[in-house]
């Protein structure tokens, strides 16, 4: 009989999640660094290289690799012959362990993402409570922990559907990831659940996400079993696609395939398929009763030796000055480096300007020949400007573009990931712009913010509404004056290109 003692397991769900959002897994990022080293698209080699450099200095200032820390879920085999040293529950525990990592490392606060009241007020809980918990019972006097940190817009990409038995798996595949667009932030891994039931083959899609990148390994030795066989047909065919790095087209869109499968019954045939992000985030640890848990922190002798910097063709743009008159003048594909002052608003801000503009009331911002971008940054620690600050997906602020370009003098929006037709049709209507910056690369894009203030909304936390003063911001033109999208182009080109290949 073990005895777990209560302050062992919160500190060890408190430091896991600490470590988890400044390291990558080495294996990702060992299979991240040979995806660099074989794309062929510049477009998407540009983006490998600022995740693998974000990643680096990420893991040297142990700060977090996306602005998005994500929702925390613990998943928990616990031995029968276990004993705790105390009356709370393990929800409970983790939940404490959860508040720990995200509001008490003063050098690493991150960002609290979770909202009580889904369906309702959508109060931030501030603290990133409550944890998904998944406990399983098992023989043993041992606590195996799985922790993973899972952002919004990769798990937003979740796809779930009931073949009947006769179907392709591949061809449901191959039909859904490019419905799910870019906004998964690829390369990243696909999880995928067969059998069981509904919510069975979800957790299973999850829980594959948590074994190690083996797909090179598997490559060499060879399928052994079918669902080996699987794992091969879609490495290869999804990655045929053409999608590429942040859907900018290339070789590479998934490192890997995960699948899990289950006993289902006879007529039928469920499937989940679940992405992980650039910013893949989880670890292992066992509990034995000895103490808390210590994670071994990767050398950084050990990451890749890649750097990034803005190639002779990157234009610099002073937003300060900018007009329309010139924004028209960059094509899709184009890159920039941005300096000067923008603002910021992600879903709440955007919902309370559409709705001041409703009822005729005046804005508390004027965004009159302004860039907005979508983002909800990590709290500054020192001397810092601002935390870690990604792009957040920008599909969902499709549904207010209109608004905000017909009503308020706006002339450009950054963000990550493609545009609907909507948004496009307004952008080429208005001959706005809308441009890109890389997702998973959160702590680099930092760098180039000076000063950030809030200015609007204060109450909204992190989706407030910021000005922010930045210095060679390194972006891309993914649609244009005239409506082209690269997230449209650029795959269809390298789809042709990986078919000739």
């Amino acid at each position: 009989m073990t005895t777990i003692k209560k302050s062992d397991f919160i500190q060890s769900i408190a430091d896991g999640f600490q470590f988890i959002s400044y390291y990558h897994p080495q294996d990702y990022i060992q299979a991240l660094a040979k995806a660099y080293d074989r794309e062929q698209s510049p477009a998407a080699k540009d983006a490998i290289a600022q995740i693998l450099v974000n990643s680096r200095m990420c893991a040297e200032g142990h700060r977090p690799i996306c602005q998005d820390t994500g929702m925390a879920m613990v998943f928990l085999k616990i031995g029968m012959d276990v004993k705790w040293d105390t009356d709370q529950t393990i929800q409970e525990m983790v939940d404490e362990g959860v508040r720990q990592a995200y509001n008490s490392y003063q050098n690493n606060i991150l960002r609290a993402s979770v909202l009580s009241d889904p369906a309702g007020l959508r109060k931030n809980t501030r603290d990133n409570t409550p944890a998904v918990v998944h406990v399983e019972l098992v023989k043993g006097d041992k606590v195996d922990v799985h922790i993973a940190a899972k952002g919004g817009g990769s798990e937003n990409k979740s796809k779930f559907t009931v073949l009947n038995p006769s179907d392709s798996i591949v061809e449901w595949v191959l039909k859904t990831v490019p419905t799910m667009g870019a906004g998964w932030c690829p390369p990243g891994i696909l999880g995928i659940g067969i059998g069981g039931t509904a919510e069975k083959a979800m957790l299973l899609a999850k829980e594959s996400l948590l074994e190690p990148v083996d797909i090179q390994e598997l490559q060499a030795r060879g399928a052994q079993n079918r669902v080996e066989e699987l794992r091969l047909e879609l490495y290869e065919k999804v990655n045929a696609l053409g999608i590429g790095a942040q859907g900018l087209g290339g070789l590479t869109t998934v490192v890997d395939v995960k699948i899990l499968d289950y006993p289902t019954h006879a007529a039928s045939l469920p499937i989940a398929m679940i992405p992980n992000c650039a910013a893949t985030r989880h670890a292992h640890f066992t509990l034995d009763g000895s103490g808390a848990a210590v994670l071994k922190a990767p050398k950084l002798e050990d990451y890749p030796q890649v750097s990034w910097s803005a190639d002779a063709q990157t234009k610099k743009v002073n937003l300060d000055t900018i007009t329309a008159e010139q924004t028209r003048t960059w094509k899709a594909g184009d890159r920039l480096l941005l300096t000067g002052k923008l603002l910021t608003g992600r879903d709440a801000a955007h919902k309370r300007i559409s709705d001041l503009l409703a009822k005729g009331e005046a804005l508390p911002v004027d965004f009159k020949r302004r860039f907005i971008y979508y983002v909800g940054p990590v709290d500054a620690v020192g001397d810092e400007a601002v935390g870690p600050a990604g792009p957040t997906t920008a599909t969902r602020m499709d549904k207010f573009t209109e608004t905000m370009l017909s009503q308020t003098g706006l002339i450009g929006m950054i963000g990550k990931s493609e545009r609907g037709a909507q948004a496009i049709e307004s952008i080429a209507k208005h001959q706005a712009v809308y441009l890109m910056a890389v997702g998973g690369a959160a702590y680099l894009v930092s760098k180039a913010i000076k000063s950030a203030k809030v200015i609007a909304f204060n109450e909204l936390g992190m989706e407030a509404i910021h000005e922010f003063e930045v210095e060679d911001m390194p972006v891309t033109v993914a649609v244009d004056c005239t409506g082209e999208s690269v997230h449209i182009s650029g795959p269809k080109e390298w789809r042709g290109k990986i078919g000739k290949l």
